[in-house]
């Protein structure tokens, strides 16, 4: 059910609220992002302040649920993508709920890493997403290897239940096969075959996790975040077992903590199968994936 306010009144709602994430240190452009999502407002519109001056301006939601939602953002902390249902990642709007990770701006550059480790982005292809969550990385495979196939896997059935749904409504429902099972064990069938593997598996540090930002650590799933002692347990599982299932020549991407590259590194050069090993930063600098290739 929609409602209409006032413009009036929605300004004095959009100072309130970033005085009150100044406060709180919530960054004052989550007012925007919110604003854009329950309402018709362009990004042009809030930037300018124009509404202020419109008799009317409609929600999608009643004002009284708009409101107790952004009162339950500075409260319990609870991520406005949560709030709201929705994630931007590259250009693609996700579905997203606490069954899974949010997804991250520092994440979409794996897919320009995927598609920059082979010479022909256009040939057929089989990719693996492992962990897939909302199906982010899976989707933005399917996206860049047109005539690639892409499988995609997940322990949680929530999650997938929510990657599907995204895959539906971007179009390419038809070139993600999903699968639920924990990490290559629906793919015994791929042995030997893969193009590349992708996967932004859990890597924080157990012992970490309560320190995080509360968005973060009572929020979002502790099963996407938890990589054991030393974050790397999910990483050197994918090291060790990889190269039963990628073909030679095969792709090997992941993304890890910051200050992890060196240890992850030498994973892949202990294990001995792997070449062309890469340390990659995001585009804040900071070391963000590793990249291999199967000998």
């Amino acid at each position: 059910m929609s409602e209409t306010i006032s413009g009036w009144q929605l300004g004095e709602w959009l100072e309130k609220a970033k005085a009150d994430c100044l406060a709180l240190g919530i960054s004052i452009h989550e007012v925007d992002w919110f604003l854009q999502e329950l309402s018709h407002l362009d990004r042009l519109a809030l930037r300018l302040q124009t509404f202020k001056q419109q008799p009317s301006v409609s929600l999608q939601v009643p004002w009284s649920e708009f409101t107790q939602l952004w009162e339950r953002r500075l409260t319990e902390r609870i991520p406005v993508q949560y709030l709201v249902g929705v994630a931007h990642w590259r250009h693609f709007t996700l579905k997203v709920s606490p069954a899974v990770l949010i997804p991250r701006p520092e994440t979409e550059l794996i897919i320009d890493l995927a598609k920059s480790a082979v010479e022909n982005p256009d040939s057929e292809g089989i990719w693996v997403d492992l962990g897939t969550g909302s199906g982010a990385i899976a989707l933005g495979l399917a996206d860049c290897f047109p005539h690639a196939t892409i499988h995609a896997v997940d322990t949680s059935l929530d999650a997938l239940a929510i990657a599907q749904y995204n895959a539906q409504t971007t179009g390419f429902a038809d070139r993600i096969q999903f699968h639920h099972g924990s990490w290559w064990q629906p793919l015994e069938g791929l042995q030997g075959q893969l193009t590349g593997m992708v996967s932004n598996p859990p890597y924080i540090p157990s012992g970490l996790i309560p320190t995080l930002q509360p968005e973060v650590a009572q929020h979002e799933p502790t099963l996407a975040l938890d990589g054991g002692d030393d974050g790397l347990d999910c990483i050197r599982y994918l090291v060790e077992t990889a190269p039963r299932y990628l073909r030679s020549g095969g792709v090997w991407i992941v993304e890890m903590m910051a200050g992890q590259g060196e240890a992850v590194a030498g994973l892949l050069q202990a294990q001995g199968g792997y070449s062309g090993i890469k340390i990659m930063s995001d585009l804040a600098g900071f070391d963000r994936f590793v990249m291999a290739y199967l000998k």
